[in-house]
């Protein structure tokens, strides 16, 4: 385990790894539909991490799947051509994040961007510590922060907090799968983070500096995981601007990248239906082999090759489908995609 005096240098580091997928056609003459997992660096905003990649791959159509911090690194998901169909679908996922809390100090951004609040001595050991963070695992309630992108009466938070404006702020139950203490050398403890999308995890680093007694802000976070993607599927923006041709080799087909979800296979006839604006009724369902989900869950339609029709919400569960009349909709097609041949 690194010392915590490199930890930060360590976190902010781009990971060089980058996972073979599908070759693509050259990318300046070629469209182009895919997941491009990005290893955001330091400083830029999502959506300059955007822009670069619009230009470096001339592709018009492009997106991200949420945004992540400028001060923050690691997995950022970003949608080409038609999968900028699918980006909401994504959103849902969760997240996993390394981060560095320093405590002792507050500022008014909960990070090390923002000014200093208030110093204070710290006088916890590593038991200590271990036992505040692991209260913070399971549902827990968090307060948007003033400096955040979320919008309160149409006006983004941050644009408000920067004019010197606070306002109330309704507070939102989000999830903490799980929370590990990795190290700790006062006043720096390293923890990693699996959570539910919407999760601050500077609000949490302020909250266990508040419980710890001495205040906290977060000094560094590397996000690792955006479900599916991991940082090990990550290319560095660096090789994408200087080697474009690589990076499209890391480009994620779509139906891979949506493979977690459930997945029903379609014949060709009903296929061909559900192309032309067709809703799979029950009838339909109970005629093939369905995997188990729940009403509002993603499901993926596939033709039978295995290749992306569509993607759809369930409106009941499969459990369910022999309860309800055969002519009712159980699965609404949300996108469909033309086919490759």
């Amino acid at each position: 385990m690194p010392k915590l005096a490199s930890l930060r240098s360590s976190i902010l580091v781009l990971a060089p790894h980058v996972a073979g997928a599908e070759s693509v056609a050259n990318p300046r003459s070629t469209s182009m539909d895919g997941i491009l997992v990005v290893d955001k660096p330091i400083g830029p905003t999502s959506h300059d991490v955007v822009a670069a990649v619009r230009r470096a791959l001339r592709q018009k159509k492009v997106g991200h799947t949420g945004t992540l911090d400028p001060n923050a690194t690691g997995v950022l998901p970003l949608v080409i051509g038609q999968a900028t169909k699918i980006a909401r679908f994504f959103s849902g996922g969760r997240k996993a994040y390394d981060a560095v809390v320093r405590l002792g100090i507050t500022t008014t951004t909960l990070d090390a961007v923002g000014d200093v609040v208030e110093e204070r001595p710290v006088d916890v050991d590593r038991d200590r510590v271990e036992s505040v963070v692991r209260q913070f695992e399971g549902e827990i309630e968090q307060l948007p922060p003033m400096y955040s992108a979320k919008k309160v009466d149409g006006k983004r938070l941050y644009e408000l907090a920067r004019k010197g404006v606070e306002v109330e702020r309704e507070a939102k139950r989000v999830t903490i799968h799980r929370i590990e203490l990795v190290s700790f050398e006062a006043p720096d403890l390293q923890i990693r983070v699996e959570c539910s999308p919407g999760t601050y995890v500077r609000v949490l680093a302020e909250d266990i500096g508040k419980t710890l007694g001495c205040g906290a802000h977060l000094h560094a976070l590397r996000r690792t995981f955006v479900e599916p993607f991991s940082i090990e599927r990550c290319v560095s923006l660096e090789t994408i601007e200087n080697d474009p041709e690589r990076a499209t080799q890391s480009l994620v087909p779509m139906g891979e990248a949506l493979s977690h979800f459930a997945s029903v296979k379609l014949p060709r006839d009903l296929a061909r239906m559900v192309g032309s604006g067709h809703q799979l009724t029950v009838s339909d369902l109970l005629s093939l082999d369905v995997p188990e989900f729940e009403p509002e869950s993603v499901v993926v339609l596939a033709r039978d090759s295995g290749e992306l029709l569509a993607v759809a919400k369930a409106e009941i569960a499969s459990s369910a489908l022999g309860s309800h009349r055969r002519d009712h909709r159980a699965i609404k097609t949300e996108r469909v995609f033309s086919s490759s041949s």
